[in-house]
């Protein structure tokens, strides 16, 4: 169990969300993946001595040791980009940028997901919105059912036979704002980790990005072990906080999954004291979710949602290190890595990237603290 450190003279309590900026040259944020996955830099993060080192993703086994467990978030990227018309008196309108978020389970069945629209003003509740496909013809419906804050809606599609199909047909890879760029064929690949099964995210979990196969099983073959969780990345993800303070931080919950295969790993590695590594933020969410559920007992298999915010003074139940990638500025993310290995010393290590002009945020390189 590991707690975090604070800024000099303030609580966790006191925390604002402005004490987690920093300044960012924007030529540093990544527009596209490096030439081959796997070829990152790694900044390497010691929290006992505050050491920082300079390495690449391919010398992640050095740090690594035999025995340490691993863990994976296996979720899979849909294309959940959708462009829309309005239909008004049966005549079509102009372009609508839809971005699906969540589904929501119905009980009647009905395909209902969360979306934010784009402009948001002109989409009324009852309104029927049209998804052609690029040779035109009319593939998808939906209802608007409810409008909610900045642009989000509550949509009811049409049924059809395979929705997922024509996601895949007509979607666009939802790349995060701060890629200026449209999604190329290319994204269908990058955007998402060589292990991806469980489709339902709508933001990769970066930090897995830079794995190979050949990266998995060559520190397989070192002994390291590997285990999977499921936890799907919703838009919360990138939403900007807009509180001033840290304890009025509220997240929008996410769906994860714990299998039986996973829990088992988890406790052996508990039980024999070996160190769990997260690969991702999203997978420490899920790894400390699991555990303030299991309130000291092992760690049960599950499928839920979580609400979970980790800042500093978090008390951490599982996990003995991370491998993430650079996160915004204020944000959330932020937040977390800092309550792991400390406010000050992240950001240190974070005006030591800058300096070393470090590639930032979905695409560029990757932090390593343990």
């Amino acid at each position: 169990m590991s707690k975090s450190s604070t800024p000099k003279g303030k609580s966790a309590e006191n925390l604002s969300v402005a004490d987690f900026d920093y300044e960012l040259p924007e030529e540093l944020i990544a527009q596209q993946p490096p030439a081959e996955r796997g070829m990152s830099r790694m900044l390497v993060v010691d929290r006992a001595t505050g050491v920082i080192e300079d390495d690449f993703f391919s010398g992640l086994g050095r740090h690594l040791r035999a025995g340490d467990l691993l863990v994976l978030n296996d979720s899979r990227v849909i294309p959940a980009r959708l462009y829309a018309r309005r239909t008004l008196r049966r005549e079509p309108t102009g372009r609508i940028e839809v971005m699906l978020t969540e589904p929501v389970l119905d009980p009647v069945g009905a395909n209902q997901w969360r979306a934010l629209v784009r402009p948001g003003r002109k989409v009324a509740i009852g309104e029927r919105l049209e998804f052609p496909a690029p040779t035109g013809e009319i593939v998808l419906e939906a209802e608007v059912l409810e409008r909610g804050q900045f642009g989000e809606r509550l949509l009811e599609f049409v049924p059809v036979d395979d929705f997922f199909a024509i996601l895949d047909r007509i979607g666009h890879v939802p790349l995060p704002p701060y890629i200026h760029r449209d999604d190329a064929d290319t994204d269908r690949d990058r955007y998402q980790t060589v292990f991806a099964h469980e489709r339902g995210s709508v933001a990769a979990p970066t930090a897995g990005l830079h794995f190979t196969p050949q990266m998995l099983a060559s520190l397989e073959a070192s002994g390291v072990e590997i285990a999977r969780v499921t936890l799907h990345v919703g838009l919360g993800t990138f939403a900007p906080l807009r509180v001033e303070r840290v304890e009025e931080v509220h997240l929008h919950s996410e769906r994860y999954t714990i299998s039986a295969g996973a829990a088992a790993a988890i406790n052996r590695a508990v039980g024999e004291h070996r160190r769990i590594v997260a690969v991702g933020t999203t997978t420490v969410r899920t790894l400390e979710s699991a555990a303030l559920a299991a309130a000291g007992a092992p760690i049960q298999p599950r499928s839920g949602t979580t609400e979970i915010f980790i800042s500093p003074g978090f008390e951490f139940r599982l996990i003995g290190a991370l491998l993430t990638n650079f996160h915004l500025p204020q944000s959330s993310l932020l937040m977390l890595v800092s309550a792991f290995a400390g406010r000050e010393p992240i950001l240190a290590a974070y005006h030591h990237a800058v300096e070393q002009k470090y590639c930032f945020f979905s695409y560029g390189d990757c932090m390593f603290i343990a």
